[in-house]
């Protein structure tokens, strides 16, 4: 099977309970949805198509797995990675690997279907992302402990809808709640604020990758 691709490429984790890792990150085209922070628009265009067995060839060698040293963890990202019915064979590749593979999906689409083995980062959509009512809330009873939530959050607003979604589901329960500062909207020292003085058993996180290489660079 055949995947759109944007990019393949090795850096460190940005974001996640991995954040700062050594990753081989597969990013894949198309997205389903229109955030109004989006901070990846080259994914619903440009691409190359790809076979899954070309895919995992191009990051083997990135990784280094014929290597003894540490190649890090598999990243599968977007885009929209699910919107790919060949999504799941890739995941099993690498998977075959050994190494620990993420997938970052935007929430809209069932995981009901992807390998347990897997992390499973659902990036659950705020009201300021313009994309709330099309979250997928099914996703919630899928979680798992080895899984991950992040929010993305533009004020106090959006703030109050995770502090609220995090007790009606009990999301901190199932999995570790990962709660962002959209770029440039909100200030981080206001989140941790609101977090300290609620005492939310989340982990605020900044893009790392932002802070090293700035919000506008591509494929580091």
């Amino acid at each position: 099977m055949e995947l759109r691709i944007c990019e393949i490429y090795r850096s460190i984790q940005g974001e996640t309970s991995r954040v700062g890792l050594p990753a081989t990150l597969i990013r894949l085209a198309g997205c389903n949805l229109s955030c109004r922070w989006c901070d990846t628009p080259e994914a619903a265009g440009r691409a190359e198509t790809l076979t899954v067995p070309e895919i995992l060839r191009r990051a083997g060698e990135l990784a280094g797995l014929t290597a003894a040293s540490d190649g890090g963890h598999f990243l599968v990202t977007g885009g929209e990675p699910l919107l790919q019915p060949a999504v799941p064979e890739l995941l099993g590749g690498l998977l075959a690997t050994g190494r620990e593979v993420l997938l970052e999906t935007n929430g809209s689409l069932p995981i009901a279907g992807i390998d347990r083995r897997v992390v499973r980062i659902l990036d659950l959509k705020a009201p300021g992302s313009g994309m709330v009512e099309r979250i997928h809330w099914e996703n919630l009873a899928e979680l798992t402990p080895r899984d991950e939530v992040k929010l993305v959050l533009a004020d106090r607003a959006d703030y109050e809808w995770a502090r609220r979604t995090l007790a009606d589901h009990r999301l901190a329960e199932r999995c570790l709640v990962l709660l962002s500062p959209a770029h440039g909207l909100l200030d981080p020292r206001e989140l941790v604020a609101w977090t300290l003085a609620d005492r939310l058993p989340v982990r605020v996180q900044l893009q790392l990758h932002k802070q090293i290489w700035g919000a506008t660079s591509r494929g580091v």
